[in-house]
């Protein structure tokens, strides 16, 4: 059974609403990494690092490659990539701070 357009949106944006998950799909975004990568710039553990990449890989947000016995991760090309342009140039042409202050302030402060 397929599912309603409701609960595709809310699984994808739960993703996306995720600190932790938007958090790694910032970080992809500069380039592709390894989760030891990942984990020594963001300063995370690898094991909690790894339960997020799984759910990000599960709907396919994220790609994974093997090099040797490290894992490659990178950002969906097809898909995220131009959603996150999408958010970025609504965010420039249409949002205040005032609109991000809930959200960018209280994350800035951590």
């Amino acid at each position: 059974m397929k599912q309603s357009s409701n609960s595709t949106y809310a699984a994808f944006f739960s993703h996306l609403a995720s600190t932790l998950k938007a958090q790694i799909i910032s970080r992809l975004r500069t380039g592709e990494m390894s989760v030891g990568e990942l984990s020594e710039s963001m300063k995370i553990e690898q094991s909690k690092l790894s339960h997020a990449l799984a759910s990000l890989r599960e709907c396919n947000l994220v790609e994974v490659k093997k090099e040797g016995k490290l894992r490659i991760y990178s950002l969906n090309k097809k898909t995220l990539l131009p959603i996150l342009d999408i958010i970025d140039q609504h965010a420039r042409s249409f949002c205040s701070e005032k609109c991000w202050a809930c959200v960018g302030c209280s994350q800035e402060k951590k």
